[in-house]
């Protein structure tokens, strides 16, 4: 992932390894559905950078957290649709469908969601201004942040038989779901490598 510049050379071989990967979707089995984005967008000196965001405290779930542009899809909504319009309504973000890249596997979460993460390709120089009912401060991430060789981790935990997954972006430690839908991306999308983050668990605090 070092090395790599945000080009036509990147956007085509991320499309490769999306359509060649076969993504798994869940039943919903009485849980809500939602959507991310995993928008990548050109970072300093062009490159390739992914953006993050911290949830604003005033929400009423998971406030404060780590997170991706995103959340619950309405009636009738795909997955693509949901993470466009949530990229828009979050970090004013405004991409065509144009710029879906495909899919990553449906993730299912401890608070009642299957969340389905969308890969967009979002531009050069976009204009972002986070939304401050949803949106505390926008990250972008470069993807050598993101492929450092201490990250993720994976915890033991007494409540869980499954592993918690955990990425270090920065000096912070951000833990599943949004840490098992970044390793997928960074493993998938970008190197290629067809690997699956369901069986991957969350910690307690996620749980609510």
């Amino acid at each position: 992932m070092r090395g790599l510049a945000f080009d036509g050379d990147l956007r085509r071989r991320m499309t490769r390894h999306l359509d060649a990967f076969a993504h798994r979707e869940l039943a919903a089995d009485g849980r809500k559905r939602a959507a991310v984005a995993l928008t990548v967008i050109a970072g300093r000196n062009r490159a390739p950078t992914l953006i993050l965001t911290k949830r604003a405290s005033r929400l009423s779930s998971h406030s404060g957290q780590w997170a991706l542009p995103g959340g619950r899809l309405e009636p009738g909504e795909t997955a693509e649709a949901g993470a466009l319009r949530e990229l828009h309504e979050e970090i004013g973000l405004d991409l065509s469908p144009g710029a879906v890249l495909g899919r990553l596997d449906d993730y299912p979460t401890r608070s009642g969601y299957v969340v389905t993460p969308v890969v967009l390709w979002g531009g050069e120089r976009p204009q972002l201004a986070a939304n401050p009912a949803e949106v505390a401060r926008i990250h972008p991430v470069s993807f050598a942040e993101l492929d450092r060789e201490d990250s993720p981790e994976f915890v033991s935990i007494p409540e869980s038989d499954r592993p918690v997954v955990r990425i270090l972006v920065f000096e912070h430690q951000i833990y599943a779901p949004t840490a098992a839908m970044v390793y997928q991306f960074r493993e998938v999308a970008v190197k290629g490598n067809p690997i699956r983050v369901a069986g991957l668990d969350q910690p307690v605090w996620a749980w609510r």
